[in-house]
């Protein structure tokens, strides 16, 4: 069975366009591949090197996608610092690893632009990290976003180098994965974009219905349609993309009549959509504050997804050492 690896920063709540955008179908993975999910801690302490809220972040977005459908009977599901030899790979792969080629990745040239006072040495071997990341489970297959395109590329780089050096076909050459669905692009509720954690526009999937309401209500929109079936404006047309998401297709054609033939009250539109998706989001936010108030449960499925991982970890590990020569006399 092929292997699907994929990382989840602990920062922020899962919203909609997480939720559209991955999640779903990670859940729909783990019955067709062998998955592993992994809680990034480590790489979160590269741009957050005090996370006074770490262990609550992870529990939250463990809590999270359990509570979205990810099941740690089929996926495993683990804390990235739970598993130590992610590091000792981490540290081998780095011997490896050439300044020059670290410091053109745009990911850090970014980094540096926006941290120009913690360009740490984390962020330079951020990319040797996330290869061993999906190295250490011989990963074929990662979901990736355009912005961690060229780290995977990386990653196959290494992989490459590693076998060159050392004479060997150990490391398998990891490909971008493919969702065979339509990744669904949510916007934000702020008239552009897409929905995100850092801009202010999401509907998280744990939030409460008065916060939903308040939000949706502040929705950008225009001054409505002045002709019958004028075109919609981007802000207006957002509201209706989400409305397709969690409403019924009545209840969308509807107010799609109602805007053609300019009786349209966007109030209206904007109540229907939050008590949507209220009704939409009620079963994750039921599950999520059963799971995350279940100390003893998160416990158990913690400890059962760091045995799953460091069982394949410790097996790479002690291999990549054999291969090297850090062997006992």
């Amino acid at each position: 069975m092929k292997t699907v690896l994929s990382g989840i920063r602990p920062t922020g709540h899962l919203h909609l366009g997480n939720y559209f955008g991955a999640v779903k179908n990670f859940v729909e993975l783990q019955d067709k591949y062998r998955c592993f999910y992994f809680i990034a801690d480590y790489h979160s302490l590269t741009t957050h090197p005090k996370p006074e809220h770490l262990q609550q972040n992870i529990r939250t977005v463990l809590s999270e996608y359990l509570a979205c459908g990810l099941d740690p009977e089929k996926a495993t599901i683990y804390i990235q610092s739970d598993v130590p030899e992610v590091a000792e790979l981490y540290l081998l792969l780095n011997m490896n690893a050439y300044v020059g080629e670290l410091e053109r990745t745009t990911t850090f040239k970014e980094k540096v632009r926006k941290q120009p006072n913690n360009v740490n040495a984390g962020l330079l071997t951020y990319a040797v990290l996330m290869a061993a990341d999906i190295l250490i489970h011989h990963a074929d297959y990662v979901p990736v976003g355009k912005d961690q395109e060229q780290h995977l590329e990386m990653t196959r780089k290494f992989a490459r180098r590693f076998n060159n050096i050392y004479g060997v076909d150990y490391f398998k050459e990891p490909e971008p994965f493919s969702f065979t669905g339509k990744l669904i692009k949510v916007p934000g509720l702020d008239g552009s974009g897409k929905m995100g954690k850092s801009e202010g526009n999401a509907i998280n999937l744990t939030d409460e219905p008065d916060v939903i309401r308040k939000k949706v209500m502040k929705a950008v929109t225009d001054a409505g349609p002045k002709e019958p079936n004028s075109p919609m404006s981007e802000p207006v047309k957002n509201l209706f993309t989400i409305l397709e998401l969690v409403s019924t297709p009545d209840t969308v054609e509807y107010f799609k009549q109602k805007y053609a033939d300019t009786t349209i009250r966007y109030v209206d539109l904007k109540k229907q959509l939050a008590e949507d998706l209220i009704k939409f989001t009620e079963p994750f936010r039921q599950r999520f504050k059963d799971i995350y108030n279940n100390i003893d449960y998160l416990r158990k499925i913690r400890k059962m997804g760091q045995e799953k991982a460091k069982e394949s970890a410790q097996k790479t590990v002690k291999e990549v050492r054999e291969i090297i020569g850090l062997t006992n006399f």
